[in-house]
């Protein structure tokens, strides 16, 4: 059954027809549309898809420096990939909403070129990682898919398409913010089309074609050409409403970030290169490793790796990742919001076991990783190999804690034997707890140097106490470092929510002082404390005794200290004393 793309708009009843005759053939006689018995006469047209007002769909206010502290959080090494990307994005998405509420009509000037991104870099080193991270970031619609996926079944327009209705459902419907979103596309390098290949070059042109009015602008229809369940939507929401839908998405503002490994493109480099030094008075480079090749590529090396030069045309930014050595492996494992050993955190805690790992086990760990030669996603294999049977044996075990040291990796049937067997376990328990402390300090000192980036993005001020108590909160939940500022952050605005309850509830006037502060949220941190229980408290022992010097003084603001709080009896026989005297 053809339908034809006139007909999905102008005539609501052949639709329906068509829809039964498709169904009764799919399903049988059994499966009907069950319709009003008139549709609405009036006819309408509802453009859901083109209202642009001038209200910020946006809110950003992101700056380059800002987001590049962000990754630095997340990302070893990569500097000149994250300030490129750091700083093109930051760009885009601040134009964007400049634009938005610009007066001048600036939203609307012809020939304004996009920033669309091409990454090139071994496979491993987290392209696809540290764009998500932006994406989590700055708060906008994001989707991922492989170049494969396209060409696997040759002309396949509709499918980049696909992306953009992706996006839309990632924007939960909302097709203008939407229009704000990232579209990633991982292993690019795939399309590109192979010399002396015949068979595979129209499919990956194909698909490089079909990408480029996307990446630059065009209109794409939300509606799928040929598909039942769009048509209906469409016949549901006639019936509905009594107007037609046309929703369209816009990707003018829609960034397009293309990424891949580009093995075999330093070859193209090379070629270019050597007949650049040839002849008299040519300088000869020493040899220079895959990576310093690809620090050069231009973009005629990549139209001879095989893409259209309008393809390369619509990325204008580009940027490369460095390959990942051994140091830079292990200070991954070390980072504290590295996910594969918050995980693996996370994998015993599901058990009931803590685990804690050794610095000279991240050595040994980064060592295997770097000899699978497959960048940053080898550490998940070796972490994986090095524990499978410590995650097998030891829930069945009383045991609830688990330290992974250098030993541990490199023998891990002898340690586990050793360690049911419970024989060393007064040694363990030590190895423990001196990993643990190890391990608070350099959280502590990582919140310290980091201290003035925290406090300003969640406005709390940390002292070094606070920063011990971040740490702590860390060590004790599997979380990233910035959830951990957060839940202080959330405990302070607590004690300061009892300030204003006490004033409401029980009119008097009490200020916490900075070091009762950090009591309080040390009681909610390490106790589990709650609000009304500190509250219930507070009234206790301090209530009658305020109340009295309100009467005997007319006082009726108090000023709370640690000290205060721990020996409430001792502070109220002075402050009595000292007030009615």
């Amino acid at each position: 059954m053809r339908i034809k793309s006139e007909d999905i708009i102008h005539d609501p009843k052949k639709i329906e027809k068509e829809l039964g005759e498709f169904l009764n053939k799919k399903f049988g006689p059994n499966v009907k549309i069950v319709t009003p018995s008139a549709l609405p006469q009036k006819e309408a047209t509802l453009d859901t898809g083109q209202s642009r007002g001038k209200e910020e769909l946006i809110d950003f206010d992101l700056k380059p420096a800002e987001l590049i502290a962000y990754l630095d959080q997340y990302i070893v090494k990569q500097h000149q990939a994250k300030s490129v990307l750091a700083t093109k994005i930051c760009t885009h998405f601040n134009r964007i909403r400049h634009s938005q509420t610009s007066k001048d009509g600036q939203s609307r000037l012809a020939g304004i070129i996009k920033s669309n991104i091409l990454m090139l870099g071994p496979t491993g080193i987290g392209k696809t990682y540290i764009i998500k991270l932006i994406a989590q970031k700055i708060g906008v619609p994001f989707v991922k898919a492989d170049a494969t996926k396209f060409s696997e079944t040759g002309y396949v327009g509709g499918d980049v398409e696909d992306l953009i209705r992706d996006l839309v459902k990632e924007a939960n419907d909302d097709i203008e913010l939407a229009e704000c979103g990232i579209v990633y596309i991982d292993e690019i390098d795939k399309i590109a089309a192979s010399p002396n290949v015949i068979g595979a070059q129209v499919s990956r042109t194909g698909v490089q074609r079909a990408l480029l009015k996307p990446m630059e602008e065009t209109d794409v229809d939300l509606k799928v050409p040929h598909d039942p369940v769009s048509m209906m939507q469409e016949l549901e929401s006639y019936q509905r409403t009594g107007k037609r839908s046309k929703r369209t998405v816009n990707t003018a503002n829609i960034l397009f970030i293309v990424s891949g490994a580009f093995s075999n493109l330093t070859e193209v480099i090379k070629r270019r290169v050597s007949k650049q030094t040839i002849g008299f008075g040519s300088h000869i480079n020493t040899a220079l490793k895959e990576m310093d090749y690809l620090k050069q590529a231009k973009a005629e090396d990549l139209v001879e790796f095989g893409f259209e030069s309008e393809f390369i045309g619509r990325l204008p930014v580009r940027c490369v990742l460095d390959s990942l050595e051994e140091d830079d492996l292990y200070q991954i494992l070390k980072m504290p919001n590295n996910p594969v050993i918050l995980s693996k955190r996370l994998d015993f805690a599901a058990y009931g076991i803590s685990i804690v790992f050794t610095d000279d086990a991240f050595r040994v760990l980064a060592q295997r990783a770097y000899r699978e030669n497959t960048g940053a996603r080898g550490l998940v294999s070796v972490v994986e190999e090095a524990l499978l049977i410590f995650e097998e044996k030891l829930p069945s075990s009383i045991l609830d804690r688990f330290i992974v040291t250098a030993e541990v990796v490199e023998n891990p049937k002898k340690t586990l034997d050793d360690l049911l067997s419970q024989k060393n376990e007064t040694r363990w328990n030590h190895l423990y707890e001196q990993a643990r402390n190890d391990f608070k300090a350099y959280i502590s000192r990582y919140i310290k140097d980091n201290w003035k980036i925290f406090s300003i993005r969640h406005g709390l001020t940390l002292s070094q106490l606070r920063c011990q108590m971040v740490a702590d909160y860390f060590c004790t939940h599997i979380l990233e470092i910035e959830d951990a500022v957060k839940q202080v952050k959330k405990f302070h605005d607590s004690v300061k929510e009892i300030e204003v309850e006490i004033s409401k509830s029980y009119d008097l006037n009490i200020n916490f002082e900075e070091d009762a502060v950090d009591f309080l949220i040390e009681q909610f941190s390490t106790h589990d404390a709650t609000v009304d229980e500190i509250l219930t408290k507070i009234y206790d022992d301090y209530y009658d005794g305020f109340n009295l010097l309100r009467e005997k003084t007319g006082k009726n603001r108090f000023f709370l200290s640690k000290h205060s709080l721990t020996e409430p009896e001792t502070y109220l026989n002075d402050l009595i004393r000292k007030e009615i005297q």
